[in-house]
């Protein structure tokens, strides 16, 4: 059988885009042709699939890290690159994926087709011939691809069931699994047979549902005690919690109320699972003592509301009216339920700062500008080509940033970063050549660039 992993941290890198192509057209008897250097390809998407035929998420486990394909480079004569190609990872219906170092909930992944754009491909760098214009006939450089979005995120799979089964270890619950659908769980005489939690599928009249084996909880469970709590998260989307108790047990201090108020109070202590409807099932009526105990305990348990039902999973008894009370029950809560979303596509949108840019003053004469045209096209930028940097310089002025700095009382000279204080570019600045030269790479590095 295989391992059943419902909770990893999944390290995805969607696909770089190829860099544009520096080249000039040649021909005999034409020796300036023009620029003809194509675009680079986009790179590839990597995007979680709910997937039928996928229950657990163990396969990322084993190998956490995935990477999209990067873009392909351009070429002379006008080709451009190709695009990289996405990775689509298939994940079980109910997966809830989260930012992995903020806790945030990304999207709730329900329904087989559904599709997230977990990581954003980078943007293929233009070519010398879209550079072209009547300031630079030939250019003599391309723009490099940009990189594509790097992410760690926390897949957490809630199960999808109509009814979840609650109970101590050994109630009876895979029992119950095993009799009331075609399901063929572990069954032993020992606590915690069941390690992952089990479903079924039941049919009531015109109503088809499943069932879950939630693993057993003890006191404590919503602390951590016990595998409880590692699975008391596959009861949230279930719409009805089924109590199964145990009416044999000859442990001391245990009995079915005493059961149930644990039970409930480990329910109530994780969560918001208060509202949802409850039945009760006094399990194992076939033995004689238990059929006593049950006997005694269900006008108890009436007084509070509760719907009782008395039955064995070994000879069947009672199952009959279980299955078509759970089915009303699942009805009642589907036709009061609004409509669920068709399948879809969410895409993630990339994390890129603000349209415009903004110049702050961080130091006697440090300033720092941030924004998102500013960050691009600083990655696009190859350091190593004079007039690659001229071209931004070009850019960097036309968008008011040497005229932003200057308001904010930057003189000649002045250390400026773009980007983030470490790890961003920064430049002396020069106001008569066009906003400054980068002077070093990443901030902290001492090798010039250019």
């Amino acid at each position: 059988m295989a391992e059943f992993v419902d909770q990893v941290v999944l390290h995805v890198r969607a696909g770089d885009g190829g860099n544009g192509c520096a080249s000039v057209h040649r021909e005999k008897f034409k020796p300036l042709g023009g620029p003809d250097g194509g675009n680079g390809g986009r790179g590839g998407d990597v995007i979680l699939e709910v997937d039928a035929n996928t229950s657990t998420l163990l396969d990322y486990h084993h190998r956490p890290h995935r990477a999209a394909q990067n873009g392909r480079q351009g070429e002379g004569s006008n080709r451009d690159g190709a695009r990289g190609a996405d990775l689509v990872l298939p994940v079980p219906n109910g997966t809830v994926v989260k930012n992995a170092a903020t806790g945030e909930v990304l999207v709730d992944m329900v329904g087989v087709g559904t599709r997230y754009v977990v990581a954003s491909s980078g943007q293929g760098g233009l070519g010398n011939a879209a550079l072209a214009s009547t300031k630079r006939k030939a250019p003599g450089f391309a723009l490099l691809g940009e990189p594509g979005d790097r992410l760690d995120v926390l897949l957490e799979l809630k199960t999808v069931a109509d009814v979840a089964l609650v109970g101590f270890p050994n109630a009876g619950k895979s029992s119950l699994i095993a009799a009331l659908s075609a399901a063929r769980p572990k069954i032993a005489d020992y606590p915690f047979t069941t390690l992952v939690p089990n479903l079924g599928v039941v049919t009531a009249g015109d109503t088809v549902f499943t069932i879950a084996d939630v693993p057993g909880l003890i006191p404590g469970a919503s602390e951590g005690r016990g595998l409880g709590h590692e699975f008391l998260r596959h009861v949230e989307r279930c719409s009805t919690i089924v109590h199964v108790l145990d009416c044999a047990t000859m442990e001391p201090g245990r009995d079915p109320l005493s059961d149930f108020e644990v039970i409930e109070a480990e329910l109530h202590a994780y969560g918001e699972l208060s509202d949802r409807p409850r039945l009760v099932v006094l399990n194992k009526a076939d033995v004689p003592d238990a059929r006593e105990l049950a006997e005694l305990v269900t006008p108890m348990l009436k007084e509070r509301g509760l719907r009782v039902f008395t039955v064995s999973a070994a000879s069947h008894e009672g199952l009959r009216e279980l299955s078509f009370a759970m089915g009303e029950m699942v009805a009642a809560f589907r036709a009061a339920a609004p409509v669920q979303e068709p399948t879809r596509l969410v895409i993630r949108p990339r994390q890129l700062g603000e349209e415009g840019f903004s110049v702050r003053r961080v130091g006697e004469d440090t300033f720092q500008v941030t924004g998102e045209k500013p960050e691009r096209w600083i990655r696009q930028t190859d350091f190593n080509n004079d007039e690659a940097v001229g071209y931004l310089a070009d850019r960097l002025e036309r968008l008011g940033v040497e005229e932003a700095l200057r308001d904010a009382g930057a003189t000649e000279g002045a250390e400026v970063v773009i980007g983030p204080m470490e790890g961003g570019y920064v430049f002396d600045w020069r106001p008569s050549v066009g906003g400054g030269v980068p002077r070093r790479g990443p901030r902290g590095s001492d090798s010039r660039i250019g």
